[in-house]
């Protein structure tokens, strides 16, 4: 169907074979969350939201990065999870920064979902508490998304971690903690570190559009506190037509990698994903996204081999 300049696919049903159920992540009190909206302006680009959790002098230095290293104005929305680090006061003396607050820790799908309700631009950009965003990183994503020119795609910045393993991500030490970051060597060095544009976008920081958000109904909870949530949310928008799943190398940012998750117990999402989908999360990611290979076109309809769909079904069958 076409809509405008580009073609909509139309929603495919799950690739389930048949109905699953899942357990619930179960808050014990009443999830409270309350909103502040502080800022005016119709000039900004990015609504960029940033769940943050008892993390502040990494939340300080990712917002620091942001006003000095950004091209363009955002919005900034900050999810402030318990702040008794004194998150909370701080946040309170930024003005041009409005925010979420829970007495308790959320997580990650109901702090995003309800900093949606703040969002006054058209882009919405998902970045961690612990990450740097380098010079120009929002220019390159804006660029990319005028050359786009529809709201399907789904984007993100190259990240520079410390440690190796990612195929999505550039390898170099910067610092593992705020106490050794070296900002000044990665200031210097970031943008001549070899790596090409990459297939699979999944991970923050990432960037989609506001409509294409509230079409898949944004994170799903079931996957709180927010393990496997980045997967689920990209086979959503794969749901919904999705094809353009871009990592875009020139936007980079310095990821100090799971200040914040490694604190938390592993659920058993794995298997919520699993039931939700009738595939597991690498399927997911390997087959269909591709994530982590040099980015050439679109992707298309997934071809899965025989042996990963039988280990799928073997899942499925062991899981119930």
């Amino acid at each position: 169907m076409k809509i405008g300049n580009y073609t909509k696919v139309p929603y495919r049903r799950s690739l389930s074979l048949q109905p699953r159920t899942f357990k619930l992540f179960s808050s014990k009190e009443p999830v409270l969350i309350t909103k502040h909206k502080r800022t005016t302006g119709n000039e900004r680009v990015f609504s960029i939201l940033i769940p943050t959790w008892n993390n502040l002098a990494y939340l300080q230095n990712c917002i620091s990065a942001i006003r000095k290293n950004s091209s363009y104005r955002h919005q900034l929305i900050i999810h402030v999870n318990e702040g008794k680090d004194g998150t909370l006061d701080w946040i309170e003396q930024q003005p041009d920064i409005d925010y979420t607050y829970s007495r308790e820790n959320v997580g990650i799908c109901f702090a995003l979902n309800a900093g949606r309700e703040l969002v006054s631009t058209s882009y919405m950009v998902y970045l961690n508490d612990d990450m740097y965003v380098c010079p120009r990183w929002d220019e390159y994503l804006f660029d990319e998304i005028k050359k786009v020119g529809h709201p399907y795609f789904f984007l993100s910045s190259t990240a520079i971690e410390p440690a190796p393993g990612n195929p999505c991500t550039i390898f170099h030490d910067y610092g593992r903690d705020i106490a050794s970051f070296r900002e000044d060597d990665l200031l210097r060095e970031y943008a001549a570190l070899e790596k090409g544009d990459w297939q699979g976008s999944t991970w923050p920081p990432n960037v989609v559009h506001t409509s294409i958000w509230d079409l898949v109904g944004g994170y799903s909870i079931e996957f709180s506190p927010g393990f496997y949530s980045d997967p689920d949310f990209s086979m959503k928008l794969w749901q919904a037509g999705v094809r353009l799943f871009k990592g875009v190398s020139k936007s980079r940012a310095y990821h100090f990698v799971s200040k914040s998750t490694h604190r938390l117990p592993r659920r058993k999402q794995y298997y919520t994903f699993l039931a939700k989908w009738g595939i597991t999360s690498s399927t997911l990611t390997s087959h269909y996204l591709r994530r982590g290979q040099p980015f050439d076109e679109e992707l298309s309809e997934a071809a899965i081999p025989a042996a990963v769909r039988l280990k799928n079904l073997l899942k499925r069958w062991i899981s119930k």
